[in-house]
């Protein structure tokens, strides 16, 4: 049964950024670069019929690119932290993605995400840190910031069975396409008369 979750990829340039990031938190278990992403909506373990309707139905999904950029870091776990994040500039374009897809989900039936939407890429997950370590990281790397770049696409992945975490899987990918003015000719009804009188 595959664990699946709707996602958008960081490009090479970016990750490069957030590589950066690892190192220096006691206790950090650091996620690998080529696993970095950003979760739109999480699914969970589904059947194959219920996968394949997913599938389907997110296929109808018409967006134009978008452009964002990741910036700030921080946690997960107020008092007892259990995750480092990076953050996602505003971006209404974002928004509207991730709503269309939950949209979607939530009409198809599938497990309800209870958490509210924070868009973020996780850079790792804490095993008995310190607050005092995670607040020292976090004041040293705030001003992080990356280039913008552009969302050509959104994914869904999957990840091991009823276990989550790397590798993932890109198992279908949905292009955001440039949307085009309508033509004034685009009937034949509405082409100019050519007709020599």
């Amino acid at each position: 049964m595959p664990r699946l979750f709707t996602a958008l990829e960081i490009p090479a340039d970016a990750a490069m950024s957030l590589s950066l990031l690892r190192g220096g938190l006691p206790g950090a278990r650091w996620i690998d670069v080529e696993n970095y992403h950003l979760t739109l909506r999480f699914v969970g373990d589904i059947d194959g019929p219920a996968a394949d309707e997913l599938i389907h139905a997110l296929d109808r999904i018409d967006r134009a690119p978008f452009t964002i950029s990741l910036n700030t870091v921080g946690s997960f776990g107020s008092k007892k932290p259990h995750s480092i994040w990076a953050g996602v500039s505003p971006s209404p374009e974002l928004m509207a993605l991730q709503a269309e897809i939950a949209r979607i989900c939530d009409r198809l039936g599938m497990p309800a995400d209870p958490r509210k939407f924070a868009p973020h890429v996780t850079l790792a997950r804490l095993r008995n840190a310190r607050l005092e370590d995670v607040v020292n990281y976090l004041h040293a790397f705030g001003n992080f910031r990356t280039m913008p770049f552009t969302v050509n696409r959104f994914v869904v992945m999957s990840s091991k069975d009823s276990v989550g975490g790397g590798p993932y899987i890109v198992e279908e990918p949905y292009p955001l396409v440039e949307r085009r003015p309508p033509n004034r000719f685009s009937t034949s009804a509405e082409l100019p008369s050519t007709s020599i009188r």
